[in-house]
């Protein structure tokens, strides 16, 4: 063993998945876990079609399945894996390796897409570490995505031109029309985009430092970041989000914007929460319009994070005053929230105004964002139908909205124009 040493010891689940010696070339490990998936032969075709990077490849297939798994899920995963072992007999590259595995029987504790994308993770953590390839990429794919070609290529020249990268957020777009799906699902998975878009645009309105999609299949993590954050969640649902959110934590975050992955719009039930039980439930509710936060919780946040310089070295005894002068909603929740003595912890551990603000926003996190949206509409707001609130965002962005159509295709298409510019 090398770099990866201490990490790997701690991984008690850890066993050798792949004999294989990896190539001296090794640079990206892509994984992607693989439960129920009849399809995913598409997501393994899109990426041999991708172009060649300069560094050897290597993707790690992780069928998985608990102990009281269906049997028809069983089933097909048991056909996943001939029909994928079948189609690596096929597509030979000796820098473009493919490798899937069946881990049947997980127990009901790990069971789930967070247990199976860390083993995968960690397998690649373990073969980097055999060849000491330290500066070595993870991406983390869904088994029912495509892909751009140049996929690989901007992956592998974004960690190049700048190194110290620890994450890579990647470009994504729903297929929002076609004939694989019913209408429904296009205009299901429309509203869903853009929500994600809406909510994305104003975290970076408000100036909150981490504005970024925690979305499982579109990231790239490099391995000295992941081992240092202690590897992938094994959180049975909603891993991406938690994982990433250590990850940005480290700073050094880059967008991803000159290539595109294409996760698929399906609806589903197969996870507590994500994109497929999403527009599973704005299909069976047709009638209803898609809320959305109220834009100006946002506001508040603005006005909130503009000011915390003041509450570096500050006197405990002014911080009322303070409050005094934020939105009564957000004044009401920080209170709640034991405001007062964390601010008075992160003062005591902050030497500087900079170590201050990182230290602040490691505490007002995307978790609390989300305590907090949820609390001021339990007491304060009212959720607003979503195309609205995109209006008072982008009319704040100084962004002329009168000759827009009235849906949600039109406004979904602006957001993502707007966020390939940058």
């Amino acid at each position: 063993m090398g770099f990866a040493k201490t990490y790997l010891e701690k991984q008690k689940e850890l066993s050798q998945l792949i004999s294989e010696e990896p190539s001296d070339k090794l640079r990206i490990s892509i994984i992607i876990p693989c439960y129920d998936e009849p399809h995913i032969i598409n997501t393994l075709n899109s990426l041999w079609c991708c172009e060649r990077s300069e560094s050897a490849v290597e993707v790690i297939i992780i069928i998985n399945s608990r102990t009281n798994t269906p049997k028809n899920i069983i089933d097909q995963n048991k056909k996943s894996f001939i029909e994928i072992s079948e189609w690596i007999k096929n597509h030979q590259d000796p820098l473009f390796k493919f490798f899937v595995t069946n881990q049947a029987d997980i127990h009901e504790k790990n069971a789930g897409a967070g247990f199976a994308r860390k083993l995968a993770m960690d397998e690649a953590i373990s073969r980097f570490d055999m060849i000491n390839k330290e500066d070595g990429i993870i991406a983390s794919l869904d088994a029912d995505v495509t892909l751009e070609p140049n996929y690989l290529t901007e992956i592998e020249k974004l960690f190049h031109e700048k190194p110290h990268t620890n994450a890579a957020v990647i470009y994504y777009e729903h297929p929002a029309s076609g004939v694989e799906f019913e209408k429904p699902v296009y205009e299901a998975i429309a509203k869903y985009e853009l929500y994600l878009r809406y909510y994305k645009n104003t975290l970076e309105y408000c100036g909150f430092p981490n504005p970024y999609y925690t979305i499982g299949s579109c990231f790239a993590v490099s391995v000295k970041a992941y081992i240092k954050q202690g590897g992938m969640s094994r959180k049975q649902a909603g891993e991406d989000f938690y994982f990433l959110q250590k990850i940005f934590s480290l700073g050094n975050i880059e967008e991803l914007n000159t290539t595109c992955v294409y996760p698929s719009p399906r609806p589903s039930d197969r996870v507590i929460f994500g994109t497929g039980p999403v527009i599973k439930s704005i299909i069976e509710n047709p009638e209803q319009y898609y809320l959305t936060y109220n834009f100006e919780a946002f506001t508040n946040l603005k006005t909130f994070f503009q000011s915390i310089d003041h509450l570096y070295k500050i006197d405990l005894s002014d911080i009322n005053d303070y409050l005094y002068q934020l939105p009564l909603p957000l004044a009401d929740f920080l209170t709640q929230n034991d405001f007062f003595n964390a601010v008075r912890e992160i003062n005591k551990n902050s030497s500087n105004i900079r170590t201050f603000k990182k230290r602040f926003f490691d505490w007002f996190n995307a978790f609390k964002i989300i305590k907090y949206l949820n609390f001021v509409h339990e007491k304060f707001y009212k959720k607003q139908e979503l195309i609205s609130e995109c209006k008072k965002l982008l009319g704040k962005m100084k962004v002329e909205t009168s000759t827009f159509k009235e849906d949600y295709f039109t406004y979904l298409d602006y957001f993502r124009m707007m966020e390939k510019k940058f």
